[in-house]
């Protein structure tokens, strides 16, 4: 009977330790759609830097600043929504559900493009020479501004007889 009272006790005292405090919903909280955006462009913001932060660094791109400004917000806005809905997991996980999948369907737009140009620039390789409005030497040149202005600043008579 003693050990079960003092289980019983133990119990009791570590239930009334545990206070959790929650953080109160902020008045000026993020509606979900909005945040969902604010996310996917902080994750786009953040592969961008990830991948060349010295260009970022350069254009004198700064995550915060720039969302802040594009979306309207302020940085204590974003903190203290981005904290109400880390608590609340089910909200949370929704929420960067939704990003995934934007940032998903956005890979696959941009991976389109990437195709399309792709296909774009192989087929400008295959056409014959003969017909292209551009010499086939001038379409893998990657200098072909330099190569157009170094014969145009021939004279015309050199020109003819070339």
């Amino acid at each position: 009977m003693k050990k079960l009272l003092g289980v019983l006790t133990a119990l009791i005292l570590l239930a009334s330790c545990q206070d959790i405090d929650r953080t109160p919903k902020p008045d000026n909280l993020i509606p979900e759609d909005k945040m969902v955006e604010v996310l996917t462009e902080l994750s786009i913001l953040h592969g961008a830097r990830s991948y060349n932060k010295s260009l970022m660094e350069e254009k004198g791109i700064n995550a915060y600043p720039y969302l802040t400004n594009k979306f309207g917000i302020d940085s204590v806005q974003l903190v203290q929504s981005n904290n109400y809905y880390a608590e609340n997991y089910k909200e949370y996980q929704m929420i960067y559900d939704r990003v995934k999948e934007r940032l998903e369907i956005l890979m696959e737009q941009y991976d389109s493009i990437r195709e399309v140009e792709k296909k774009k620039k192989d087929s400008l390789r295959r056409v014959p020479e003969n017909d292209s409005i551009v010499p086939r030497k001038f379409i893998n040149d990657t200098l072909v501004p330099r190569r157009i202005n170094q014969r145009l600043s021939v004279p015309a008579s050199q020109n003819q007889r070339q």
